[in-house]
């Protein structure tokens, strides 16, 4: 390498090789990487920096020496891994183990929460059935059976179901269309079962409130026996589908004895009727005697003034009861040779009460007889305004059915006449050849009038008038 010229003066000193190399060090093109390995020493380092510079300016490729390989860490200084543990690779399955069950987990609510909310297979609301004793994979069952929930095994094992499983109850249930699963369970659990209902009237026979009960297409079971006249509490009953009519009976019998006991204890003091069967008794004929809420009190006070002094009750419901019995209705208006029928129910003929109730009494008809009306009344008869007319003497009570019977006569009359209307109306129907069809007057009957005339015999069978207590 030639010596230039330093500061334009005097040529430039040979330096020593490692001042030589620093020198030319920071003369270096910028992208210059050192070639710098270990294994070299300084004096071949620098020797390589003075040949680098030279090529440089030279305009020659830089120079790269090829360096010796670093040597070989000796064998003592060679650092070796710990192998883990039988306990650490326990714990590192279990955490894997748990990571992944975790994610399947998460996965299966996510699509359980899904299923469990979107909407049914449903299309038409039904009802469902659960009947009692049906336990909850036969209810699972029965709604993927009738096309109610997609799948059975999600109803059973979802939560939700899990936790409510007990509270499910029997009955008869509305499902909407296209009802969710939760939907459905909320219905099974807090909605209304569908009941239905049966109406036992007050004043009923027991053998006609057994017809009505058989005739229920919703109840089960035969009755084998008619209850006891007056042991049944008429009212409104709810119950589910498949019920038992004997089972219906047996409510009807321990709700009459509860409210009668119940009453028994506030009834009035000094009452001619000693015993609840008596009240009863009492209580059946002045149910039949007026269905007005209003008059039932004073009803029972007649009686109860009648049984007081000694007087028959001479009321027609009971001469009806000791002819036709259970069936309760006579079929047409009592006659006269029907009145003098003597039987163990005539109370025209028998002092007090009959041996048995005539009929089921309801609760208002229970409570008039047990508090009655205070009151001199011994008579009643009809009034034509559905109500009664009452009179404490004989002459005010014999005043009023003459009224009554005015008022009978009076009604026969215009049903005969609008009989003879719609009769000449037929006839001139005929006539103009219009009469296929038979004419008629709104409100009247062409059936053969049920008042006899004269001519029939009158005397011994014309309807007699309601007749009460005389």
């Amino acid at each position: 390498m030639t010596n230039r010229p330093h500061d334009g003066h005097r040529p430039q000193q040979k330096l020593p090789l490692q001042e030589m190399a620093e020198q030319h060090v920071p003369r270096m093109p910028a992208d210059y990487v050192e070639p710098c390995q270990s294994g070299i020493n300084p004096e071949q380092r620098a020797a390589q920096y003075v040949e680098a510079a030279r090529q440089h300016h030279a305009g020659e490729e830089p120079y790269h020496p090829v360096l010796a390989p670093a040597p070989e860490q000796p064998a003592d200084f060679i650092k070796y891994k710990k192998r883990p543990g039988r306990i650490v690779k326990l714990m590192q399955m279990i955490m894997s183990i748990t990571f992944f069950t975790a994610i399947l987990l998460a996965g299966f609510v996510m699509y359980s929460r899904y299923q469990v909310d979107r909407p049914g297979p449903l299309r038409k609301a039904v009802v469902f059935e659960v009947k009692k004793g049906q336990g909850l994979g036969a209810i699972a069952e029965s709604l993927e059976d009738k096309g109610i929930i997609y799948d059975k095994r999600l109803f059973k094992i979802n939560p939700a179901t899990l936790r409510v499983a007990k509270k499910l109850k029997a009955g008869k249930f509305a499902i909407p269309e296209r009802a969710s699963m939760q939907q459905v369970l909320d219905i099974l659990v807090r909605g209304r079962a569908i009941y239905y209902k049966v109406t036992v009237p007050e004043g009923l026979t027991s053998q006609q409130v057994v017809g009505i009960l058989n005739k229920h297409p919703q109840l089960t079971g035969e009755i084998t026996e008619i209850p006891p006249e007056g042991s049944l509490m008429p009212d409104t009953y709810q119950f589910d589908a498949g019920a038992k009519r004997s089972e219906l009976l047996a409510k009807m019998s321990r709700m009459q004895t509860e409210f009668l006991n119940s009453k028994w204890q506030n009834r009035q003091p000094d009452l001619p009727v000693k015993t609840p069967r008596e009240a009863v008794i009492l209580a059946s004929i002045v149910e039949k005697e007026t269905g007005i809420e209003g008059e039932r009190r004073r009803v029972a006070g007649v009686f109860v003034n009648r049984l007081r002094k000694g007087i028959k009750l001479q009321s027609d419901p009971t001469i009806i009861y000791g002819l036709v019995g259970g069936k309760g209705k006579l079929g047409h208006p009592l006659r006269r040779s029907e009145l003098n029928k003597k039987t163990g129910y005539n109370t025209y003929h028998i002092t007090g009460l009959p041996p048995t109730p005539i009929a089921n009494p309801g609760r208002k008809a229970i409570e008039a007889v047990l508090n009655p009306a205070r009151t001199r009344d011994l008579y009643f008869v009809a009034d034509g305004s559905g109500g009664h007319a009452f009179a404490s003497t004989l002459k005010e009570h014999k005043k009023n059915v003459r009224k009554w019977r005015k008022i009978e006569a009076e009604r026969r009359a215009e049903q005969k006449r609008k009989e003879k209307e719609a009769e000449a109306q037929r006839l001139a129907a005929l006539k103009s050849g219009k009469g296929k069809k038979e004419a008629s007057i709104p409100g009247v009957s062409l059936k053969k009038s049920s008042i006899p005339d004269k001519s029939s015999g009158w005397n011994n069978d014309i309807p007699l008038p309601t007749r009460k207590p005389r």
